[in-house]
C-alpha cells in the first residue's frame, strides 16, 4: 500500500476565507477530499483583510518568515485556521500587501504592485514550510499568483536539503490570466538572470509568472480534459500554446469536482425548502420564494433563467446584451448575480429599471443568494467563450436547474445534450463557432419547459449526475506520485 503524501496546497484564495470564483471552491474541496483519503494536506493563502473580518477562527501562530524583496528583507506573520475542522490552512500576513478590500484589484484596475505582492507570497510559502517544519512531498500551486514557486524550487532552493525530495504540480485554472510584468521585477524576486529567456520566464519581453509555473513545475494539470486540449491551440492558448505543446508530456486534464457537502438541495441550509429527486415540490417552493424576494412577476408556466457569473467578455456577456430585448420578449424571467466590468454592470443596472417584473440584476457576489438563485431557477445560462471547467453548471445539475451552455472546456465534459424522444441528456449545448445559435437553442429549452413530463425527466437526469471530488482526488494522488518519480 502506497504511503500517505505530505501535500501543501498553495493558492491565492480558498473558500470560505477568500473567494472570487471557482478557484476558491477548488482550493478547499480538493484538499478536504485528499485528507479523507489519508494524506497530510495543508493549505496556504495570503491573509487578506476579509480573513481578519471572518467569523471563522484565525489565530496568530507566533511565527514569522523573512523574504528578500528587492533591496529589502520583509517579514510576514503566519496565522492558522481550519477547513472543516480537519485540514490546517495557513495565512501569510503582511498588511502592506494584503490589507485591502479587494484581492487583486479595484475599480481602477489591477493593483500596480501585484508583482511584488505575489513575489512575496511565493517565496513566503517556501519559507513557511521551514518555519512550520513541514516537508511537503508535493507543493500544488494554483494559477499565476503561485507560478514562481516551482521556479524557486528549481533555482534558488535547488540545493536546499529541506526541499530535496519536494516536487511541484501547477494547476492552470484560467490561462487567460497570466501575471505578466515588466522585466525589472526579476531582481526584485531575487531570481538568477539565466531564467529570463525563451526557455524560462520571458514572455514577449515580460516576466511571466504563469510561464514560470508552466516551465518549471514537474507536472501541469488543467481543470478538465477538454480544456487541456484546447489550450494547445492558437485559438485558446493566449500566446502560450507553443510553450504548452513543448511541455505537453507533463500536461494532464482532471475534471474538477463539485462539493456536495456545500451544494446539495437535500441538505442545503441556505434555501427555503430542501428537496431532492424524490421530492421535487421543494424546488417549486424555492422558486416562489426567490420570485417574492426579488419582486418578480413569475406565473407557474413562466420559466426562470439564471446566471451566476463574473461579468467579463469570457463569460459570453456580450451575447446576452446583443439579444437582451429579444430575451425580454420571451415568456421567461431572468436573474443575474455577479460583478465585473463596469460597462456590463451599468447595462444590467439600467435594465432593472426597464423590466422590473421580468429581470433582476444583483450586483456583487453573495454566497447564500447564489444557492437560492440556483435552487429557485429552472434554467442556467452559461454561453462562455471558453470555460476551463466551470462549477456552476455542476451545481445547477444537482439542483435540477437545466444548463444551456457553449460546448467548450468543462461544459463539454459535464453536460450531455438533450435528445428529444429518448429522455436522454442533461442540458442544451451549442458549438463554439456557432454562437448565433445560442438564442434559438434557449428558445427550444423554454418551449420544452411546458412539457412537464419531459422537463421532469430532464431535471432528474441532471440530478443523478455525480461529480463528487472523490474520483478527482484519486486522480490527483496518482498525478502527485508520477511527479515524485521524476
Amino acid at each position: 500500500m502506497a504511503r500517505p503524501l505530505n501535500i501543501l496546497f498553495a493558492s491565492p484564495e480558498a473558500h470560505p476565507f477568500a473567494k472570487t470564483g471557482g478557484l476558491g471552491d477548488v482550493s478547499s474541496a480538493l484538499p478536504l477530499a485528499l485528507k479523507q483519503q489519508g494524506h497530510d494536506v495543508r493549505v496556504i493563502i495570503p491573509k487578506y483583510r476579509s480573513i481578519g473580518q471572518s467569523k471563522r477562527s484565525v489565530k496568530p501562530m507566533g511565527l514569522t518568515v523573512a523574504v528578500p524583496v528587492g533591496t529589502k528583507v520583509k517579514s510576514g506573520k503566519l496565522h492558522e485556521g481550519r477547513l472543516n475542522r480537519t485540514v490546517p490552512i495557513y495565512f501569510v500576513g503582511r498588511n502592506e500587501y494584503y490589507d485591502r478590500k479587494e484581492f487583486y484589484g479595484d475599480a481602477d484596475g489591477e493593483f500596480p504592485d501585484n508583482a511584488e505582492r505575489y513575489i512575496f507570497f511565493a517565496r513566503a510559502v517556501l519559507e513557511a514550510c521551514k518555519a512550520l517544519d513541514f516537508q511537503p512531498d508535493i507543493i500544488h500551486c494554483n494559477d499565476w499568483q503561485t507560478g514562481l514557486i516551482p521556479c524557486y524550487l528549481k533555482t534558488t532552493f535547488a540545493n536546499d536539503p529541506f526541499f530535496e525530495n519536494t516536487r511541484s504540480v501547477f494547476s492552470i485554472h484560467n490561462l487567460g490570466y497570466q501575471g505578466n510584468f515588466k522585466k525589472r521585477y526579476l531582481p526584485v524576486a531575487h531570481l538568477p538572470r539565466k531564467v529570463f529567456s525563451m526557455e524560462g520566464v520571458e514572455f514577449y519581453g515580460h516576466f511571466s509568472f504563469m510561464k514560470a509555473g508552466l516551465v518549471y513545475a514537474d507536472r501541469l494539470v488543467t481543470v478538465s480534459k477538454t480544456y487541456s486540449k484546447e489550450i494547445l491551440t492558437p485559438e485558446n492558448g493566449f500566446g502560450m500554446d507553443g510553450i504548452l505543446r513543448h511541455h505537453q508530456s507533463k500536461l494532464s486534464g482532471i475534471l474538477n469536482g463539485a462539493d456536495y457537502g456545500e451544494w446539495d438541495p437535500q441538505i442545503d441550509v441556505h434555501i427555503k425548502t430542501r428537496y431532492g429527486p424524490k421530492s421535487l415540490n421543494g424546488k417549486l417552493e424555492c422558486r416562489k420564494n426567490l420570485a417574492r424576494k426579488l419582486s418578480l412577476k413569475l406565473p407557474d408556466q413562466t420559466p426562470l433563467i439564471c446566471m451566476v457569473t463574473r461579468l467579463s467578455s469570457q463569460k459570453g456577456i456580450d451575447l446576452i446584451i446583443q439579444r437582451f430585448t429579444d430575451l425580454m420578449r420571451q415568456d421567461a424571467a431572468l436573474v443575474i448575480l455577479g460583478a465585473g466590468d463596469d460597462p456590463y454592470e451599468t447595462f444590467f443596472n439600467e435594465q432593472n429599471q426597464n423590466y422590473p417584473e421580468r429581470f433582476r440584476f444583483i450586483q456583487g457576489f453573495d454566497e447564500k443568494l447564489a444557492h437560492r438563485i440556483i435552487a429557485g431557477s429552472d434554467l442556467l445560462l452559461m454561453p462562455s467563450l471558453y470555460e476551463p471547467c466551470g462549477l456552476t453548471q455542476m451545481y445547477a445539475l444537482r439542483y435540477g436547474t437545466v444548463p444551456v451552455v457553449r460546448r467548450v472546456g468543462g461544459l463539454a465534459d459535464t453536460i450531455k445534450g438533450f435528445q428529444s424522444g429518448k429522455n436522454q441528456g442533461t442540458g442544451f449545448l451549442f458549438k463554439p463557432k456557432e454562437e448565433h445559435k445560442w438564442f434559438p437553442l434557449l428558445q427550444k429549452a423554454l418551449a420544452l419547459y411546458s412539457k412537464k413530463k419531459v422537463w421532469r425527466n430532464l431535471m432528474l437526469n441532471g440530478m443523478k449526475q455525480d461529480f463528487s471530488w472523490e474520483k478527482a482526488a484519486k486522480q490527483y494522488a496518482l498525478l502527485y506520485r508520477r511527479a515524485l518519480k521524476k
